[in-house]
Protein backbone atom coordinates (compact mmCIF):
# COMPACT_ATOMS: atom_id res chain seq x y z
CA UNK A 1 0.00 0.00 0.00
CA UNK A 2 1.02 3.15 -1.16
CA UNK A 3 1.59 6.29 1.53
CA UNK A 4 -1.36 8.34 -0.25
CA UNK A 5 -3.42 5.16 -0.39
CA UNK A 6 -2.75 4.57 3.58
CA UNK A 7 -3.39 8.46 4.32
CA UNK A 8 -6.78 8.55 2.49
CA UNK A 9 -7.99 5.24 4.12
CA UNK A 10 -6.86 7.24 7.55
CA UNK A 11 -8.53 10.50 6.64
CA UNK A 12 -11.70 8.94 5.79
CA UNK A 13 -11.66 6.41 9.16
CA UNK A 14 -11.02 9.95 10.96
CA UNK A 15 -14.17 11.73 9.30
CA UNK A 16 -16.33 8.80 10.19
CA UNK A 17 -15.51 8.39 14.01
CA UNK A 18 -15.34 12.09 14.29
CA UNK A 19 -19.22 12.02 12.83
CA UNK A 20 -20.10 9.12 15.08
CA UNK A 21 -21.62 7.00 12.44
CA UNK A 22 -20.15 3.68 13.44
CA UNK A 23 -21.14 1.40 16.57
CA UNK A 24 -19.01 0.82 19.04
CA UNK A 25 -17.58 -2.51 17.67
CA UNK A 26 -17.34 -0.90 14.41
CA UNK A 27 -15.55 2.44 16.10
CA UNK A 28 -13.28 0.03 17.57
CA UNK A 29 -12.48 -2.09 14.23
CA UNK A 30 -11.89 1.40 12.75
CA UNK A 31 -9.58 2.70 15.67
CA UNK A 32 -7.60 -0.44 15.12
CA UNK A 33 -7.36 -0.49 11.39
CA UNK A 34 -6.48 3.22 11.81
CA UNK A 35 -3.11 2.57 14.10
CA UNK A 36 -2.03 0.29 11.40
CA UNK A 37 -2.39 2.96 8.79
CA UNK A 38 -0.81 5.43 11.04
CA UNK A 39 1.93 3.25 11.98
CA UNK A 40 2.76 2.22 8.00
CA UNK A 41 2.38 6.08 7.40
CA UNK A 42 5.05 6.90 9.57
CA UNK A 43 7.22 4.47 9.44
CA UNK A 44 7.00 4.92 5.32
CA UNK A 45 7.92 9.05 5.98
CA UNK A 46 10.29 7.68 8.57
CA UNK A 47 12.46 5.78 5.62
CA UNK A 48 11.94 8.92 3.07
CA UNK A 49 13.66 10.88 5.52
CA UNK A 50 16.57 8.76 6.01
CA UNK A 51 16.95 8.22 2.28
CA UNK A 52 16.99 12.15 1.72
CA UNK A 53 19.14 12.40 5.04
CA UNK A 54 22.01 10.13 3.37
CA UNK A 55 21.46 11.66 -0.12
CA UNK A 56 22.32 15.14 0.93
CA UNK A 57 25.46 13.68 3.22
CA UNK A 58 26.50 12.21 -0.29
CA UNK A 59 26.19 15.66 -1.92
CA UNK A 60 28.13 16.94 0.72
CA UNK A 61 31.06 14.65 0.56
CA UNK A 62 31.11 15.24 -3.13
CA UNK A 63 31.80 19.00 -3.19
CA UNK A 64 35.20 20.13 -3.58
Amino acid sequence: MSFEQAQRELEQIVERLERGEAELDEALRLWERGEELYKLCVGQLDAAQGKIEELARRADAAKP
